[in-house]
């Protein structure tokens, strides 16, 4: 199949903007829980529609008090917290547009975006963020006002626009069109200057009414059981915001965690107890080496890898039931399931809260044994595919059809189609309006509506996607063979001891890779070995770790024919990490970055 159509469940709004439904709900429904936030004391408390609405009100008066217009630009530098949610829908309802920075960018970064996008206000978190636009503010004079939320801002604000009529918010809110620009999220971009994507209400309207209506499974709430998710995605990130928005329009009590480290995460998990996730395959895949970590050491590891087994075979079994080429679980699975549930599944999700039964994932590609897994165990996660310019999903797994191993069909409303050299073209409501300010690269992106990718992918007779690779990271050996490497990095990256891999071999005689450890899963197996604690060079020079690694690759390289098999690799003794510039914010590798910084172990890897 070379294009699948899949009709909408949702027509686009006629007049208003992302903020309109705020003041909906609080009129219809104001002690609806829209949101939890953490007091001083740490404890989560309720926040009602009607409460949201007058702290979002509050603060688009002060907004205006300050000067902030209509069309204005306005930088949000923050960590996922309640206030970027507060700041988003109030500067929605003055029709400004809000310009996300993660709080991780260098000067350099925070200068571009600034300076690109004309911002005249900042949001801050914290003194660090504040300095770090202040060594560039001389090179922006079109930004005259800078707020930090750890200094108070949002009270100030709400002083500051106490004596403006309500009324001012509306006439501002009023004029808000679905075609009017949201946001400009950047692209964290592998290579090159960040792209800033310009966004519609439109399009999050599309893509949050759309997954909301065709997800019920995920975000409908129940009688005695409200559908609620904790958001530890980066808000600067189109995933996490697309959640935001969706919650809200949904109805859906969310929270917001800004640390991904599971001493901070888990506990957050336990007692905001969602009933949905939605999240990067990383965060499922540390769940699961977490919980076979636990088991082995408590002896147990042979009955968790026979819990692992029976989960997948359960899953698969209703999967084939689905797709109609199967009886379901037979009666002996189904008991041998129930006896696991009690004591392994059940404690999996007991760390994701307790009551969570959905999670989204995306971002990257996810293994299909290990949805497998999470399906039987109880935890059913539609694992989907888009990008920025797509206000995320663009293809998504259906509830009641889920193909583990794609990222399933298009969305409704949404058309994908394969071109000639394998390249995903989208097409839909959710699709960005072009590039900030560069004509040039979205002449390149949008052919009269078609998105261009730059992803490679296939789909299968049923309309189901699968990833390939992209365009621009094929590699092409000196003996004339394309190699993606995408397949190859992922199948090595599912051994636990394995962090990170970047594949390499472009004009070179052959393929070979660089392997960074995950230290967690290394301290645990030199425990559960006996072996000493040693410093990284040791470490990568361990006969016993080379061996486990050999493992990984030599299981990545069934994938492939010998000719784009991996030959040779080398263990490094720290990981590539977004502050010595070599992920992107999104945890993308940036290839050229790599190679350049590993320049003499490449070399080293093909003259051995």
């Amino acid at each position: 199949m070379r294009e699948f159509t899949n009709p909408p469940v949702t027509s686009a709004p006629p007049v208003g903007g992302l903020a309109d439904v705020v003041f909906e709900h609080a009129l219809s429904d104001p002690t609806h829980i829209a949101l939890g936030r953490k007091d001083a004391a740490g404890q989560w408390r309720d926040v009602s529609a009607a409460e949201f609405r007058d702290e979002v009100l509050a603060l688009a008066k002060g907004l205006l008090a300050r000067g902030v217009r209509f069309g204005d630009r306005v930088a949000i530098m923050s960590r996922t917290r309640y206030e970027w949610t507060l700041f988003d829908f109030a500067l929605w309802s003055i029709g400004a547009q809000v310009v996300p920075v993660y709080p991780t960018s260098s000067a350099e970064q925070c200068f571009w975006m600034l300076y690109d996008a004309e911002v005249s206000a900042a949001i801050v978190e914290h003194e660090d963020h504040a300095m770090t636009i202040a060594t560039v503010i001389d090179r922006l004079p079109q930004l005259r006002q800078l707020w930090q939320l750890d200094s108070g801002c949002v009270q100030e604000l709400y002083d500051a626009g106490a004596h403006l009529d309500d009324e001012l918010v509306h006439r501002h809110r009023q004029a808000v069109t679905p075609d009017s620009v949201a946001t400009i999220i950047y692209t964290s971009g592998t290579t090159g200057r960040p792209k800033g994507c310009v966004l519609s209400h439109a399009n999050f309207m599309f893509e949050a009414d759309t997954m909301i209506g065709r997800w019920q499974p995920v975000f409908h709430t129940k009688k005695d059981d409200a559908a609620s998710t904790l958001l530890f995605l980066p808000l600067a990130h189109v995933f996490g915001r697309m959640v935001e928005v969706a919650a809200i329009r949904g109805k859906v009590r969310f929270g917001h965690q800004p640390q991904l480290h599971a001493a901070a995460l888990l506990p957050d998990l336990a007692a905001f107890k969602p009933t949905f996730i939605l999240a990067v395959p990383y965060i499922f895949e540390k769940v699961f080496n977490a919980a076979r970590r636990k088991a082995e050491k408590e002896g147990r590891s042979g009955p968790f890898e026979k819990a692992v087994d029976i989960a997948v075979k359960y899953a698969e079994a209703v999967e084939a039931r689905a797709w109609g080429i199967g009886p379901g679980p037979s009666a002996g699975l189904r008991m041998q399931h129930q006896l696991f549930d009690k004591l392994v599944y059940a404690k999996v999700r007991a760390a994701m809260g307790g009551r969570i039964r959905n999670a989204m994932s995306g971002g990257s590609g996810m293994d299909r044994k290990l949805g497998l897994f999470f399906a039987g165990a109880g935890v059913q996660i539609y694992e989907g595919y888009g990008l920025t310019e797509s206000t995320a999903a663009a293809t998504a797994n259906p509830p009641e059809r889920t193909r583990y191993g794609t990222v399933g069909q298009a969305i409704p409303g949404m058309t994908v189609h394969i071109a000639d050299d394998g390249e995903i073209w989208l097409h839909g409501g959710n699709v960005f309006q072009g590039y900030l300010n560069n004509p040039k690269a979205t002449d390149e992106t949008l052919h009269e509506g078609w998105l261009a990718t730059g992803d490679l992918g296939s789909l299968d007779e049923d309309g189901y996607l699968t990833i390939t690779g992209r365009k621009k990271e094929i590699l092409v050996t000196s003996g004339g063979k394309s190699v993606s490497p995408g397949v190859l990095e992922e199948r090595v990256r599912d051994h636990p001891l394995v962090n990170q891999c970047i594949v390499v071999g472009n004009d070179r005689p052959y393929i070979a890779a660089l392997v960074t450890l995950d230290q967690e899963a290394v301290e645990h197996w030199l425990q559960m070995r006996n072996k000493p604690r040693l410093t990284p060079v040791e470490l990568v020079r361990d006969p016993d770790l080379e061996t486990e690694v050999r493992r990984a690759v030599v299981a990545a390289n069934t994938l492939v024919s010998q000719a784009e098999s991996i030959r040779t690799f080398r263990i490094l003794a720290q990981p590539f990490t977004e502050e010595h510039g070599l992920l992107t914010p999104s945890l993308k590798l940036k290839r050229k970055a790599i190679e350049k910084v590993y320049d003499a172990e490449v070399e080293a890897l093909y003259h051995t």
